[in-house]
């Protein structure tokens, strides 16, 4: 039974490998993802430990708002400079430097633009002399107050040397330096991990940097020979009290390096969700190959039980060969995930600024994922088949037809179970009923509606597909087309089914994501009473900011009614952490973001007051008198008193503070400016004067409403186009699957092509019935696909509704595109199976049995 199963596997190699292709798909997805991960994490240990390297003991103020990687930039409390003397005092040290280092510091380019960074820190610092580890390799160290240093990959991005003045973004506004060296670091490197350097004297670092003299980030200490750094670090802390945070150079490396593997095992789980959806659309692939291979092979395995065999036995023989082109498919999709997982990470070194990659490594993660994947995907998605197989009664041995369809009823009604099932989780995880569980019980509710709505399918493919085959039935191979893509409805609604995951998947997300588009801009232009706006693209983890006085100067503009800065931080509000606002001038809350008072006066706001969304009022259990405690990341706590409170709406801020309290946020700079115009003036006569402003701003620019909300609403674009290009690869997978089932189909039909031709169809005609019957098939799927990612899109919208996503947007020219490239995708995917068929020997199909 073993010889014949391997030279039945060894007679069906190409079709098997078409099948198995899917779950290498799959299988590269799932693998290489871990592979990435990996070596993304060994790449940023080894950075950390070498930017420690020189540190036995550090001291860190406590932050006064502690914030996740996810939640935001988290801002160091200041050490004050007499700390430097006490840890000094303490025996075992040997030197000790008070450090300077923040993110922040922006350099602007000899083109007048500021470099930036897409994820590594812009770091501005204290220059502390040359190193085992940094090097100068031109000029000199900073000395005046007006010199700086920068690292060499700075320098190369801003395409600046040494001897050019050039201008610097800090918590102040530009300011003007001459650039008077470059360093690098040992081994050739032009920077650690990809990140930008600034490096001022002490002092000026100090207050650009910290915004106060006489602090310190961080103060360091190297330990005397026989101390270890452990021994150390107790000493230092016991000195200090309980104020500090004093960790090892070795602790600190951990520390950061964890924080970026949290960040990078959310985007290993993104990864695994379409390394999920590959296979999934690659079960339906395999399930359809087998059943089709278990038809072709009824007589073949009746004669087989009919000379002894059992019924195990021909399950065994399907699930034999569902093993081995597992087991192949595992074997070349852990290669194939090593070489995307390699790819992958020299692409993200090289878009962190060139962080140095360690050596590439397979985790067993990635090993045992790989063939635990690719074997029970193949070997469940072949058991059904294989149980069909095994029911073959041994007179069917002497029969010359296979073995009727069967009904619909059973896969119907399972279908239906299926579906309400699916419905009912969407609606627990929608409806926020599912509690901690809701994107588990969301992701299950979708799993459940596809393979429901699959098991449906052969119910709704014979009408569906005989009304779209009516189109191409005005010739004669148009009408074998239409009715061969019907003979069979479950073989048709499961390679449709294939190919409706993908297509739904990307319409849901398209519907979700163009009704939250619409939804913001329709809101704005109804809320936001301001002719233009100043604002920045976010290019990294800080949001772009600019100098105060442009507002006091915009607001002496001839037709300038109101000019608004709008400041925003993270902070703690009585212990929670939540967003808070300041504005330059709280009147805008009113006369331009339309806000009304529900409680107390919202049109003005003294140092100690504040004022409060009633959603934040009501979820907090405030009033109008109520005291809180406000936390911000820099300074000292401060309590605040309720003065009034607002209706809630997406366009308005849960906590906004007086204008006074913004020098102590994170980013002390307002991060957009609402100018409202007086009527009769154009628009066109202030936006330039503003413009002029914004000369030593590069990183923002004034643009009319229109504009602003335009760009504001882009920004989902990108997020959009990700998802589209990594489900790009189910429907791949699903092209695979309708080339396969043609391909069988036509090995399937070989003595019925073979007779229409010598009745009189020609090769050419031959090759446009299949055409025909791949382009039905297809069009059926994408028009499924729609008909379901429409329905879900538009359940998401509904549950959304109170988040602020009121308008449902339907994608119709993203639909009608679906529909057409469904179309070229059945014309491409039948080109070998119609050539197959087209050179069919006339005589010998007819003589095949």
């Amino acid at each position: 039974m073993f010889r014949a199963t391997m030279k039945s596997l060894l007679a069906r190699k190409l079709r098997l490998l078409l099948s198995g292709l899917a779950v290498v798909l799959g299988v590269m997805f799932v693998s290489g993802a871990f592979v990435l991960t990996d070596t993304l994490g060994r790449s940023f240990d080894a950075v950390f430990s070498d930017a420690f390297s020189e540190v036995d003991v550090n001291v860190a103020a406590k932050p006064k708002v502690a914030l996740s990687e996810v939640e935001g930039e988290q801002v160091a409390a200041p050490v004050p400079a007499s700390v430097v003397d006490r840890v000094k005092a303490v025996p075992g040290v040997t030197d000790v430097r008070g450090v300077v280092n923040a993110d922040g510091a922006r350099l602007i380019g000899s083109n007048g633009k500021v470099v930036t960074s897409f994820g590594p820190p812009q770091l501005g610092e204290n220059w502390l002399g040359e190193s085992d580890l940094l090097k100068l390799r031109e000029g000199r160290a900073p000395q005046a107050d007006d010199e700086i240093v920068v690292n060499v990959a700075l320098a190369e991005a801003a395409k600046v040397k040494v001897g050019d003045r050039v201008g610097v973004l800090t918590l102040a506004p530009k300011k003007e330096f001459t650039l008077v060296g470059v360093f690098g670091y040992s081994g050739g490197r032009d920077s650690v991990g990809g990140v930008n350097e600034v490096a001022f004297t002490t002092p000026v670092a100090q207050q650009l940097m910290l915004g106060k003299p006489d602090v310190f980030s961080n103060v360091t200490a190297q330990a005397a020979g026989g101390t270890t750094p452990e021994a150390l670090r107790d000493e230092v802390a016991r000195a200090l009290g309980t104020d500090y945070e004093v960790k090892t150079g070795k602790q600190l490396a951990d520390d950061a390096s964890a924080s970026l593997k949290e960040g990078l095992s959310f985007f290993n789980k993104i990864l695994l969700g379409f390394a999920a959806v590959a296979l999934l659309v690659g079960t339906f692939l395999i399930l359809n190959t087998f059943s089709i291979i278990v038809a072709q092979r009824t007589r073949e395995l009746a004669l087989m039980r009919a000379i002894g065999a059992s019924g195990r036995q021909v399950i065994g023989s399907v699930v034999l060969e569902a093993v081995a082109v597992g087991l192949i498919a595992s074997v070349l999709g852990l290669a194939a995930g090593i070489g995307v997982g390699a790819l992958l990470a020299y692409l993200f070194g090289k878009l962190a600024g060139g962080l140095t990659l360690a050596g590439l490594g397979v985790p067993p993660a990635a090993v045992i994922g790989a063939f635990a994947v690719g074997l029970v995907i193949t070997v469940v998605a072949a058991l059904l088949p294989a149980l069909r197989a095994s029911r073959i009664p041994p007179i069917a041995a002497m029969q010359d037809v296979a073995t009727p369809d069967r009904p619909l009823t059973k896969v119907t009604v399972g279908g239906s179970v299926v579906t309400a099932i699916g419905a009912g989780l969407l609606f627990l995880g929608l409806g926020g009923h599912a509690g901690d569980n809701t994107l588990a019980t969301i992701l299950g509710g979708v799993l459940f509606a596809f393979i429901g709505v699959a098991l449906l399918t052969p119910l709704i493919s014979r009408p569906v597909v005989a009304l779209l085959g009516s189109i191409f039935a005005w010739s004669v191979p148009g009408k074998l087309g239409r009715l061969n893509s019907g003979r069979n409805p479950r073989r048709t609604a499961i390679t449709a089914a294939a190919l409706m995951v993908g297509i739904a998947l990307v319409t849901g997300v398209t519907v979700i994501l163009d009704s939250a588009k619409g939804s913001i801009s329709a809101l704005a232009e109804d809320t936001i009473k301001a002719e233009l706006v100043i604002s920045g693209a976010q290019a990294g983890p800080r949001p772009a900011s600019f100098d105060p006085a442009v507002l006091e100067k915009a607001a002496d503009i001839p037709g300038v009614r109101l000019v608004d800065g709008e400041y925003g931080d993270m902070a703690t509000v009585n212990g929670e952490r939540t967003w808070v606002a300041a504005s330059s001038d709280v009147a805008a809350l009113e006369r331009i973001f339309g806000a009304k008072a529900t409680a107390g006066d919202i049109s003005r706001l003294g140092p100690d007051q504040m004022l409060l969304s009633s959603d934040t009022a009501k979820s907090r259990n405030l009033s109008v008198g109520s005291t809180v405690t406000v936390q911000l990341s820099r300074g000292d706590a401060h309590t605040f008193t309720v003065s009034g409170i607002y209706e809630s709406s997406q366009l308005t801020n849960p906590v906004v503070l007086p204008p006074q309290a913004a020098t102590d946020f994170a980013i002390p700079q307002p991060i957009q400016g609402f100018v409202q115009l007086a009527p009769g003036t154009s628009v066109d006569a202030v936006q330039p004067q503003i413009e002029r402003l914004l000369a030593d701003s590069p990183e923002v620019s004034v643009a009319d409403r229109a504009a602003f909300i335009k760009q504001q609403t882009s920004q989902l674009d990108t997020p959009l186009r990700m998802i589209q290009i990594l489900l790009a690869l189910a429907i791949v997978i699903a092209v695979l699957g309708i080339i396969n089932t043609l391909a069988l189909s036509v090995l399937e039909r070989t003595r019925e092509l073979g007779l229409l031709r010598a009745i009189g169809l020609r090769r050419a005609q031959t090759m446009r019935m299949i055409t025909v019957e791949a382009v039905v098939i297809s069009i059926f799927g994408a028009l499924l696909g729609v008909v379901v990612g429409t329905g879900l899109g538009a359940a998401v919208v509904r549950a959304l509704k109170d988040e602020g996503i009121t308008d449902l947007v339907l994608p119709w020219s993203q639909m009608v595109t679906f529909l057409v490239l469904a179309a070229i995708i059945g014309v491409v995917a039948a080109v070998l199976p119609a050539i197959r068929a087209a050179r069919i020997n006339v005589l010998g199909a007819i003589a095949h049995d």
